[in-house]
Formats: C-alpha cells, structure tokens, sequence
C-alpha cells in the first residue's frame, strides 16, 4: 500500500522559523511506501517568506515543495485554502515553529499503514523552550499543544494540533471542508479552538483518533510567549474557544450553554491568574 501524504505549513511573518522547518524536512530518512510533498501557504507575509521557499525549492530536496498566498488572514482560512489545493489521501497540518525528527515522516507511514481505517493521527510533542522555562509554565505544556502519551500507540479522544495528520475522506465527511465553523488564532487575537473543531468533528463523523509515539516534533516556544501577559491572554482564548466547541454539540438550551460557556472562559482565565 502506498501512502499519499501532504504536509501543510502554514506561515504570516515568520521567514526564519520557515526556514528550519524546511532544512528539518530536507533531512527526513527514506521513508518506504510513502509518497510525500510540502505546500507552504503564505497567509499575507511581507518578510523574506516567499524567498527562503524560493530558495528551498531551487535545492531540490524537499519533495514537491510549493507555495500559494491566502490574502484571507486567519489559520483556519490558510488550512482550508491549503486542503483545498490538494488532492492528498493524508494531510499533515505542521507550523512553521515545529522541527520534526527525520524519521518523522517514515514514523506516519507506519502508523498510517498500522490503522490505515483512522481518521487522524497525532505524534509527540516536545517543548522546545528558546529561554528557560518559568516556573510559573512548567504545568502549562498543554497551553502549548505538548502532547506524550508513553511509548505505545493508543486510541486518543482529541489531538493537538502542532503535527496532526488528518485523513482527506474523514475531513470531508466531517463536513470541515464545506463549512468550518471556528476562526482560530488571525494576526494577534489568541482565540484558539481551530484544529480542536477539526478532529472533533471527524470523530463525531464515526472515525478514530490515534497516538503514534514514534512521530516526534519539537514546539519552539520563544521568551516572549512566557510572560504572565500572554499566558493570561493565552488561557482567556483557549477558554472562549472551549465555549465554542462545546457549541458543537450542546444538547442543551441556549441558556444553559450560556452558563457552561461562561464557566469555561472564567476556568482558563483562574488557572492562568493562580500562577
């Protein structure tokens, strides 16, 4: 069986970050019955983006390498243009602060083939502080998609989505591609909640999530995303963003929601403020 992959890197602004995710993925190891490209969607950069893509492609070693411009600002509008530019059986959805190993690649495709009927995947990831960790973070690795579940590949309720690799037939199916519902993170509002949407709703579509161990990447998180500011900032958003995607599936009445949701924001919000 061979394995169709796309790995999605969408990026605004940050032409040094692209560049060693790029060099990361110009060293992945042979990966056997695996056929893999990248497409980088530009969301509105004004830097050296286009060239350091530019200058990636003119080397020739990273598989199918191209670029596209989404004018529409915003993660879920750059994911969705990118999906759309593709007719990839699997999609891999990696930011442009992630490294990956280079075995990353041939990890997918062991678990791909391992549970090919999944609807996504999703490997390690590690932390990668650029300055020392405050104390005041070190039980905040989830409020930057840091995901370990052990050595053993498991059936998972949720991914994080620094590395996911979701199945074409299982997002569409979701219903994702037609009509996503949340925005996510655009320019600098920290409301997240995007990719949570995605892998909810495929599994609402009747498909399975999955852990593969053996798929790591690093999460550079640089000085000025550790201050108390921005990890308040940080909470408050990925709370509003919980009230969101509880929406999805709320049984309840609009009041009720009302209050959950409120309950949701002021959780996020207290955790960040007792540290």
């Amino acid at each position: 069986m061979t394995i169709v992959l796309e790995v999605i890197i969408c990026t605004c602004n940050r032409a040094s970050e692209l560049d060693r995710m790029l060099a990361a993925l110009a060293f992945q190891s042979q990966a056997k019955d695996i056929v893999w490209s990248v497409l980088v969607v530009d969301n509105g950069s004004t830097d050296a983006t286009a060239r350091v893509v530019e200058s990636w492609r003119a080397r020739g070693s990273i598989p199918g390498l191209r670029s596209l411009f989404e004018t529409q600002r915003g993660l879920t509008p750059a994911r969705l243009r990118g999906v759309r530019e593709t007719d990839a059986e699997w999609i891999a959805f990696v930011d442009d602060d992630n490294l990956l190993a280079t075995d990353w690649i041939a990890g997918m495709g062991q678990a791909v083939a391992a549970r090919p009927e999944a609807g996504g995947f999703g490997g390690r990831v590690i932390i990668d502080w650029i300055s020392p960790c405050p104390d005041y973070l070190k039980n905040f690795g989830w409020c930057f998609a840091e995901q370990d579940h052990g050595a053993e590949m498991c059936e998972l309720d949720n991914l994080t989505g620094a590395g996911m690799v979701l199945r074409r037939e299982a997002l569409e199916a979701s219903g994702w591609v037609q009509r996503p519902l949340l925005a996510d993170r655009t320019g600098e509002r920290l409301i997240s909640g995007g990719d949570v949407e995605m892998v909810q709703r495929i599994r609402g579509a009747g498909y399975q999530l999955w852990y593969a161990p053996q798929c790591i990447l690093w999460h550079r998180i640089p000085a000025e995303r550790t201050t108390r500011r921005y990890m308040l900032l940080m909470n408050y958003g990925l709370g509003k963003g919980a009230a969101a995607i509880n929406a999805l599936g709320w049984v309840g009445t609009y009041e009720t929601w009302t209050f959950n949701a409120k309950g949701n924001i002021r959780l996020f919000a207290g955790r960040a403020l007792q540290r």
